[in-house]
């Protein structure tokens, strides 16, 4: 089970694995002191970037950890999030936007779309294969959803050529074919689609 710390109510099962854990906000006054998930820009984001991006109030960084782990030394997995949208700008054409906007009724088709940015995630070399990565998408995508905290419709994540298979086993699309072959690939998910499972 995973448990928001700041929320009782926001709970998510999933595998023995992460029985013990709790999903943590860092705050103004946390640090974490050591991380590694095999790939250095990660792992210096974590440990030196998101004090500052949280300063700049430009990403909130939370954590997994084991719940009696509060000098954050053991941390199992880290996510950050900021605000973004879906535009009309993130399309090659209007015509494929208005594609994409079918989804939406007549009169809520908007030129830009509310949405929430997965600016990292990251999971301990020692946690890789216990199926964490899945259960905190699973985990924000209800955050979102839960008593609709924001009006957020989508998740985003600028996500790089080897996480990309990642993203889609858990719902993930692209917005467009025009990224492709670049080293990163702009992915959402609809919350909504989560009304429907």
């Amino acid at each position: 089970m995973v448990k928001n710390s700041n929320s009782s109510d926001m709970q998510q099962q999933s595998d023995a694995s992460t029985s013990a854990m709790i999903v943590v906000k860092l705050e103004e006054q946390d640090s974490v002191k050591s991380f590694d998930c095999g790939d250095d820009d990660l792992n210096d984001f974590i440990l030196h970037e998101s004090p500052l991006y949280r300063k700049e109030k430009l990403a909130v960084t939370y954590v997994l950890k084991e719940a009696d782990d509060l000098a954050n030394e053991h941390i199992k997995a880290f996510f950050s999030l900021s605000n973004d949208r879906i535009s009309i700008s993130d399309f090659d054409s209007k015509t494929k936007y208005n594609r994409f906007s079918r989804r939406f009724n007549n009169h809520k088709r908007l030129k830009s779309y509310p949405a929430a940015k997965i600016g990292r995630l990251a999971v301990h070399v020692s946690a890789k294969g216990m199926n964490i990565g899945s259960t905190l998408l699973n985990f924000i995508k209800r955050y979102f959803t839960a008593d609709n905290k924001t009006g957020c419709r989508f998740i985003t994540v600028d996500a790089y050529a080897a996480a990309i298979p990642f993203y889609l086993r858990n719902g993930f699309v692209p917005l467009n074919e025009e990224d492709a072959d670049e080293p990163t690939r702009l992915l959402y998910f609809d919350l909504n689609d989560l009304d429907e499972d």
